[in-house]
């Protein structure tokens, strides 16, 4: 699979979700993802900065027009801290803790966010409003606490399965409760 393939497949797919999901700007959306994955290997064994910078590329043409800040999930090594700007972790009250991802402890695409991002963070725990699962990574840690399943027709980037979600607002109250049809 061609670079610029796996960059298209990849913006298209966050739109898709962003779409569904209908985030507002300042909103997080978190991505995790192998490499490994997308490049046809099992999970953590061929990381490749390459396809990371694709899938960043990809991604920052779909949420940065938005002003939607993209949250990157590093790996298991660094117990899937989050990696993102400054700026969204001030926001929103998320302690910034001392890690520098690498390739292989933090995965490529968290390195490549870092090198990326404007002010990079690294973060221990965070709530996004959506995102992205490539090659399963397993982000439902950092999503709100009511994730939706978001089914896009963009099932795959390269050779990874590609899984996405929303989270919406809780409900409350009991059988007379009305909610804001906006907000499902």
């Amino acid at each position: 699979m061609e670079l610029k393939d796996i960059e298209l497949q990849t913006k298209e797919a966050v739109l898709e979700v962003l779409e569904q999901a209908k985030l507002q700007m300042g909103d997080v959306f978190v991505i995790g993802c192998s490499t490994s994955e997308v490049g046809g290997e099992k999970i953590g064994s061929a990381s490749s900065m390459d396809i990371a910078d694709a899938i960043y590329r990809g991604a920052h043409a779909a949420l940065q027009p938005r002003g939607i800040f993209l949250a990157a999930q590093c790996c298991e090594h660094l117990n899937r801290a989050i990696i993102l700007e400054r700026e969204a972790a001030e926001a929103y009250g998320w302690e910034p803790v001392n890690v520098l991802p690498q390739p292989k402890a933090g995965g490529s695409f968290a390195t490549t966010c870092w090198q990326n991002f404007a002010e990079p963070v690294a973060v221990e725990h965070i709530r996004a409003h959506a995102g992205m699962d490539i090659g399963g990574t397993l982000i439902g840690m950092h999503l709100r606490e009511v994730a939706v399943p978001v089914r896009i027709a963009q099932k795959t980037i390269g050779e990874a399965i590609v899984l996405c979600a929303r989270t919406r607002l809780k409900f409350i109250g009991g059988v007379r409760a009305h909610y804001q049809e906006d907000k499902l």
